[in-house]
């Protein structure tokens, strides 16, 4: 990019910015962030490059913690004179508004190479930058990514885990490098103009529209959550307040802005205050959210919304959580972090009085869901953060984890009043299993002579004179049927043994919602992370004794064949007892699978009769709802169909198939040669080696604590245990089978009359092997919570550091009784996903403890 479009932005005669003209540096390349206070704050991160400097704009500016990625947006060059440019930009003019130099210094690239600055600017087409910054502020290794196909100008920057990595906030340090003024020091000298500014902008706001080049936006029908029973910590989520209010997708073009429930009901009228806010935007734009009317504390409240529809009094508003649409452009293969991002930098640009950015926190839905059952909210929403938007579909990438025992009900009939109650005494409620209407309870509670009368009324016009059920209802009450069209929300205290809600109480009409729309709670279980006592399969018929029977997951049927034949035949387990095992594991083991390749390792006659590897599927002989990748294999010389595990119908698809075992491999489909973790095996020369074993695993975590790098242990479900460390996919294979055998060697130095790492059974004398050649493109081993082929069917099982002593044996977690164990603990792998270790990091201190050691 030239320094063109910088040039034709600006106006000379009326900034004092300087006029662009490429110079180069004498010495060290130079980089240069200036904080700027224009429409809103943000930092400026500007590096030299090809006579200019290349710019990004970065909102939140930028951190020093290695866990915080920074959106930084590419913007149009500047000149190298920019570098020391401060002070006043006036208002009308491009970028009007404050700047001061935050950091300036040099940097340089993190590789050795000839030519630093040409291998930069190749490394700007690729869209990575990796560099090392030597500022007055920031130091240490830094990278630019570019997020491909996502929009064209959106990069990340973050801070990589270096001696200079800290959580310590660097933007406190808020002071010009250059002049030792704040932003707000310099503000305040040119306080006049900028309230001139401020007033001149928000009568801009107001009055400006997108040009008629853009796109008109449209309703977007919202995506909805599955839900969970408990909260969950987990660092790939965020979580948010669950709003007790109407689900609202707001559309704002140049001439209108309208309103619509999920269904495309028009909310304009309704929530008028709501559009003449949203009018202020001056963009196009999508946006989804949750209408609300709180009480006096912040607390949403549903029946006082029903109350501000009839009196239009209450505290009404609108939390916006997701942004679908900007001037034209579909944000939906953004991820979720991306939007929330765009979304909060969009709204940072006007004065709401009743229309808020819903905020969210990461990883702790614990706390956060405590949080909310002491304020007496409704719950929480968990989001997975790289989830995209889908829309009008239902996915498990969010969920719902409530407090209050909330459902919506069709109103099918009421009863005849008693004593002083007019109108109706209660109301029926039904909903949908299947094609067919279910009766699930009377409610009599949560009326006011106000609200019996005005509900009576609206449910006068649906008065039919047959049931609509095919049951028959246990009342002795005399009933007014009602035609199934009207719903209601009721809050209720448990669901009884007979499917009927207990004591529920009404809360108000669901104008939002349609009849067809309100199933029975069990029809949720496809879309809701259940515990592991829950996880039963669906019966479409009695088979407790069958051989064979079918199944229904979600949409799909599976035929499950010869679930009488044994399996292990000195344990008596069935192929049947390995399928229910997945079935009920399912919500703990499919994270460990999910995009990743799977060798199958089969066993249709079980344990003691030959196995066969299967990496190949043949398409044409496979159902087609199963998700394969083509890929090269290198030992096959050619490309092959792998299966990818992602849910629960293929996870049970393959234990049919008599894979006991699950074996996927160390990267997804998405970074097919990075893995996510490196693998340490260590296998005892005979099973009654064991103590060997768990005196390695000891002294790897010793060695891994003194590099100051996590890693997690499990048994391997046979005679050892396995060790991995995470890395979040940041490194290819080779570099990863470098490090595990550097690694395997520190530890073998350490133990060397117990352990080598010789891979010729013959040379290894009898010792335990510290197996670091796992490590390779294409090797699996038995993921977490695997069934083996092994006596008793034991468990490959996620452990605790301090549960690894002389106590501990592979051969005591099996299938009778880890599920009571996964129950307790919860899933101690998680970690493993993180972002990980630092290859970089730990090589070095290998190296200074091997100078050390020379010394």
């Amino acid at each position: 990019m030239s320094l063109s479009k910088y040039n034709q932005k600006r106006d000379f005669k009326q900034t004092r910015e300087p006029k662009g003209k490429p110079v180069k540096s004498a010495g060290e390349l130079i980089f240069v962030i200036q904080k700027h206070a224009a429409s809103h704050l943000h930092y400026d991160f500007r590096l030299e490059m090809g006579g200019v400097l290349k710019s990004w704009a970065v909102p939140k500016g930028p951190s020093l913690n290695p866990e915080v990625k920074r959106l930084a947006m590419m913007v149009e060059d500047h000149p190298y004179s920019y570098k020391d440019f401060e002070g006043t930009i006036p208002e009308g003019n491009y970028g009007a508004g404050n700047v001061i130099v935050w950091d300036n210094g040099t940097y340089t690239s993190d590789e050795k190479t000839e030519d630093i600055e040409k291998q930069f600017l190749t490394d700007l087409q690729k869209g990575r930058l990796s560099f090392v910054l030597n500022g007055k502020k920031l130091k240490g290794e830094f990278s630019l990514v570019k997020l491909h196909g996502k929009q064209e100008n959106a990069w990340l920057l973050i801070k990589k885990q270096d001696k200079y990595a800290t959580d310590i906030d660097i933007l406190e340090k808020n002071k010009s490098v250059l002049s030792k003024r704040t932003l707000e020091e310099l503000q305040e000298n040119s306080k006049k103009a900028a309230e001139k500014s401020k007033k001149q902008e928000n009568s801009e706001t107001l009055k400006k529209k997108p040009s008629a080049k853009l796109k008109t936006a449209h309703f977007i029908k919202p995506m909805l959550a599955g839900t969970s029973e408990k909260p969950f910590n987990d660092e790939q989520w965020i979580f948010e307040n669950k709003y007790d209010g109407y689900r609202t997708i707001a559309v704002v073009n140049p001439d209108n802005t309208q309103l619509f429930s999920r269904n495309k009901i028009s909310f304009d009228l309704l929530f008028k205050p709501i559009a003449d806010e949203l009018a202020k935007i001056d963009h196009i734009v999508v946006l989804d959210g949750e209408v609300v009317v709180e009480d006096p504390t912040g607390r949403t409240d549903f029946q006082m919304l029903q109350n501000y529809l009839k009196t239009g009094i209450g505290n009404l508003k609108y939390y916006v959580f997701d942004l679908l649409n900007l001037d034209g452009n579909e944000l939906n293969e953004l991820s979720l972090l991306e939007r929330k991002e765009l979304l909060k930098i969009l709204f940072n640009k006007y004065s709401f009085s009743n229309v808020f950015y819903s905020e969210h926190t990461i990883g702790n839905g614990i706390e956060q869901f405590e949080k909310a059952r002491k304020n007496k909210s409704e719950g929480i929403i968990a989001k997975k953060s790289d989830s995209h938007y889908l829309a009008s579909k239902r996915s498990n990438e969010w969920l719902k984890i409530k407090l209050s025992n909330i459902e919506e009900a069709i109103i099918i009939g009421i009863t005849e009043p008693k004593n002083s109650r007019k109108f109706f005494g209660a109301i029926l409620l039904g909903q949908y299993k299947g094609k067919e209407l279910q009766y699930i309870g009377k409610c009599g509670t949560g009326f006011t002579e106000l609200v019996l009368k005005e509900l009576y009324d609206k449910l006068k016009p649906y008065f039919i004179e047959i049931s609509p059920l095919e049951e028959k209802v246990p009342l002795k009450d005399k009933i007014q049927w009602v035609n199934p069209k009207l719903v209601c929300q009721v809050k209720y205290s448990e669901w009884t043994q007979d499917q009927h809600l207990r004591h529920p109480v009404y809360l108000g009409l669901r104008i939002d919602k349609k009849a067809n729309e309100v199933k029975f709670s069990s029809n949720e279980a496809e879309n809701t992370i259940t515990t592991l006592k829950e996880g039963k399969m669906e019966e479409l018929k009695d088979h407790k004794t069958e051989n064979d029977y079918d199944v229904k997951i979600g949409k799909t049927i599976l035929h499950l064949t010869n679930q009488n034949k044994i399996y292990f035949p000195k344990d008596g387990i069935t192929k049947g007892e390995i399928v229910q095992y997945y079935n009920e594991v399912s919500a703990l083991i499919l994270p460990y699978l999910k995009d990743r390749p799977e060798s199958m390792n089969r066993f249709p006659n079980g344990i003691d009769a030959p196995s066969f590897y299967q990496k190949d599927i043949d398409l044409d002989k496979t159902p087609k709802w199963l998700n394969t990748k083509k890929i090269y294999s290198e030992s096959n010389n050619e490309n092959i169909d792998y299966l990818i595990c992602n849910n629960k119908e293929t996870l049970l698809y393959m234990a049919n198939l008599g894979c006991i075992e699950l074996n996927p491999w160390n990267s997804t489909i998405k970074h097919i040669h990075n893995p996510d973790w490196l693998v340490m095996d260590l296998d005892p020369a005979t099973a009654s080696d064991f103590p060997i074993v768990v005196q390695t695993a000891q002294m790897v975590k010793q060695v891994m604590d003194e590099l100051e790098t996590e890693c997690l242990c499990k048994t391997s479900g046979a005679t050892g245990l396995h060790i991995y460390i995470p890395l979040g996919a940041k490194y290819d294979y080779d570099s990863i089978k470098i490090l595990g055998e550097l690694l395997a060697r520190e530890v073998q130095g350490r133990l060397p009359n117990s352990t080598t790492t010789e891979r010729s059974i013959k040379k290894r004398k009898g010792k335990l092997y510290i197996d670091y050649l796992q490590n390779r493109r294409g090797q699996t081993l038995a993921a977490p919570y695997s069934v083996r082929p092994k006596p008793g069917a034991t468990v490959s099982t996620p452990l605790e550091w301090d549960e690894i002593t002389e106590k501990l044996h592979p051969s005591q977690f099996t299938i009778k009784n880890v599920l009571k164990r996964f129950e307790k603990k919860g899933d101690l792998w998680q970690p493993v996903l993180s972002n990980g270790a630092n290859i970089k990091r730990i090589i070095k201190k290998l190296e200074e403890k091997q100078d050390s050691s020379l010394g």
